[in-house]
């Protein structure tokens, strides 16, 4: 019994000591973002004010940053998200020549870090005019995000007894059939989760939205916030912070509601039966 308290303790001990460590950094930038102060540490006083918040609105283009991640995030997810479930069902219920070879073949790909191809991104879409455009950014990002997102549906389709496509063919049903009225309603929470989780990647990306945009028409959240320190030759702090809790807010709701769809995706085919 003894042993068993001691474990308990334990157990919940991490659990606290790992909300409060993730907890902790999201507190702090909400403290610094509502104080007077431009810097990390209070200068005294307890005061409070939401100055940062209004100049983020009024002296920057943070709302024109808002609406670039967001058309560009959704616009990867639900296009990643068509492309790898029809992959994932052909890969995982048909049989054909490289079927082994294709996902293994798209996640090496996946392993070049994006710093050793953005220099030639940025030569190819500048020959070809689209520079500090979406469309810069949108290409890239499903290239980029579409493994993880084959692999997840992959191993969700895999969960799905292939006697249900026996019996739709037995009934008459195609394969595109069988595709749209039978698995993917079975595998959308699956798909649900890829969506979310190539979401939540191109909407926090950095590097990719940095080398190939150039202005509020193109670039997104994580790059305007990083040219707010250069906006009046010292860094507000205290407005960085506020545009960083706006930005993840977002991202934020969408994990907590659909974080069962988020596990259940990325842990499907660990476990049979």
């Amino acid at each position: 019994m003894r042993e068993e308290k001691l474990k308990t303790i334990l157990l919940y001990l991490g659990g606290v000591f790992l909300a409060v460590f993730a907890v902790s950094p999201f507190l702090w930038m909400i403290s610094v973002s509502i104080v007077p102060s431009h810097r990390f540490l209070f200068e005294g006083g307890t005061s409070f004010t939401i100055e940062h918040y209004v100049n983020m609105f009024q002296q920057t283009e943070f709302l024109a940053f808002f609406i670039n991640s967001l058309i560009i995030a959704v616009t990867v997810s639900v296009l990643v998200s068509l492309f790898a479930s029809m992959a994932g069902y052909a890969i995982s219920r048909m049989r054909f020549p490289g079927r082994i070879a294709i996902p293994l073949f798209v996640l090496a790909m996946s392993m070049f870090p994006q710093i050793s191809i953005v220099g030639y991104l940025a030569n190819f879409f500048g020959n070809l005019g689209l520079i500090d455009s979406k469309i810069a950014l949108i290409l890239p990002y499903i290239a980029w995000t579409i493994p993880i997102a084959l692999w997840i549906n992959m191993s969700y389709f895999a969960q799905i007894p292939i006697e249900l496509d026996k019996a739709a063919l037995i009934d008459g049903a195609g394969p595109t059939k069988i595709l749209f009225r039978i698995i993917l309603p079975i595998a959308m929470p699956g798909i649900f989760s890829s969506f979310l989780l190539v979401f939540i990647a191109c909407f926090n990306e950095f590097l990719f939205a940095l080398m190939l945009t150039s202005s509020p028409n193109a670039q997104t959240i994580p790059v305007g916030i990083a040219s707010f320190s250069g906006l009046y030759g010292q860094t507000s702090w205290g407005m960085v912070m506020a545009a960083s809790f706006v930005a993840s807010v977002p991202l934020i709701v969408l994990t907590l509601i659909f974080q069962r769809y988020i596990v259940q995706g990325l842990t499907a085919g660990s476990v049979k039966g």
